[in-house]
């Protein structure tokens, strides 16, 4: 699985922080929302599409966070 992007609120502390992560796994698109940072809560969806996984990524980005785009590591 390939990591395409990665979106954080900003916040610090298990309590505040999320992140939205978009990936791609041969045809299958997976976003991922996840509270709480590395041990906390995630939400997986599929799809099959690009352009549906971006839809779900816009949704999950609206609200009172300013979300910061974090950059995926380059491929080593």
């Amino acid at each position: 699985m390939e990591q395409r992007k990665h979106w954080w609120n900003g916040k610090w502390g298990r309590a505040a922080r999320r992140d939205v992560y978009l990936r791609i796994d041969a045809d299958t698109w997976h976003v991922e929302q996840r509270a709480g940072g590395a041990d906390g809560v995630s939400h997986f969806y599929e799809f099959e599409s690009e352009e549906d996984a971006y839809d779900r990524v816009r949704a999950l980005l609206v609200g009172p966070f300013e979300w910061r785009e974090l950059s995926a590591r380059p491929p080593q």
